[in-house]
């Protein structure tokens, strides 16, 4: 007789865990949504103005999502690099998914860089520190590449290594924060990290905030995924005070011993984490470094990745393009 096995942990549609260990990541929330959680295969002839490769990094073992604009006669210069890492509470979402496909191809084609997004490792499979350990052998190998010891054509042939950048959606900025102040500590020449772009990054206390007590949840952003994604996906026995999570606590590092590039906080006004996430900026301002602020008003928590709200709200989609090109302006100022 076969067991069936039982479900011990179900988080807002996108997770469940089973007794005997095993993850399912199917969407199972409304099915018109599904497509966004879907992977899109690679293709490297250009479809509207970008190409896309997947390759495996063999110092890793790892694969990486490559996007490419289509060069033209405005080009006259190699393009910056930007090195994404994906949100999902360190537990779900992959770079090949359509939402990322989607920001990730505009981004590219509005903002003029190559954008390399590495498939950093999920909860509860891999804890932290394992998705950070991966966005920084990410610039190792970037590393390797600009010094002629690891080949990858359309990065040995178009990319600016002198104007790398990280950007993180959601948990992803907490890799952003993590992974800079580690290339603080290293020498990565002749790869230079130019900036760094944290979008509504996943800071938070282990206390409730006031705005998450008063903002609105939204499919991307629940405390439901709040309080059990990060279970999950810190240490065993760790708080949300946790380094990693709350950067400006006391167990952290002090902000203003770390050797940082400039950043670019993006923050949302209806995000759900926006005091501690504030909280995160000011304390940054105060530690002396070269910090800018950007809010997209009226906005919940990654509202961009959501193609149907882009589509079908004139204020979403505003604010989409006003998010690209405040990015674009950050990468042309550095």
């Amino acid at each position: 007789m076969v067991q069936e096995k039982k479900l011990v942990e179900n988080v807002s549609g996108w997770l469940r865990i089973y007794d005997d260990g095993s993850v399912d990541r199917t969407w199972t929330g409304p099915p018109e949504a599904k497509f966004m959680a879907e992977p899109v295969p690679p293709h490297e002839e250009f479809i509207d103005g970008v190409a896309t490769r997947d390759i495996t990094v063999a110092e890793s073992n790892r694969s990486v999502r490559l996007y490419l604009p289509e060069i033209t006669s405005a080009d006259k210069e190699k393009l910056p690099v930007v090195v994404h890492f994906q949100g999902g509470g360190f537990c779900i979402s992959e770079p090949d998914w359509f939402m990322y496909y989607n920001m990730y191809t505009r981004f590219a084609r509005a903002a003029r860089f190559i954008c390399v997004s590495p498939f950093l490792r999920r909860a509860p499979e891999h804890r932290l520190p394992a998705a950070i350990e991966d966005g920084f052998s990410t610039l190792l190998w970037l590393q390797s590449v600009a010094k002629g010891e690891s080949k990858e054509l359309w990065l040995e042939k178009h990319a600016d290594f002198s104007r790398v950048f990280l950007i993180g959606d959601s948990s992803g900025g907490n890799v952003v924060h993590e992974v800079a102040a580690l290339a603080g500590k290293a020498s990565l020449k002749p790869l230079r990290l130019a900036g760094a772009i944290p979008v509504h990054p996943g800071f938070l206390r282990s206390t409730r905030s006031k705005s998450e007590l008063e903002k609105p949840q939204s499919p991307f952003l629940t405390l439901d995924m709040l309080d059990n994604f990060l279970a999950l996906a810190l240490p065993v026995g760790s708080t949300k005070d946790h380094p990693i999570t709350c950067p400006m606590g006391e167990a952290a590092p002090p902000l203003s011993g770390l050797k940082l590039p400039p950043f670019l906080v993006c923050l949302a006004e209806m995000d759900l984490i926006w005091d501690t996430e504030m909280e995160y900026y000011e304390a940054m301002k105060k530690a002396n470094h070269d910090v800018e602020l950007f809010v997209s008003k009226g906005m919940t928590h990654s509202f961009y990745l959501n193609k149907i709200a882009v589509d079908m709200d004139p204020n979403t989609a505003a604010e989409t393009e006003a998010l690209i090109a405040r990015v674009k302006e950050f990468i042309e100022k550095h």
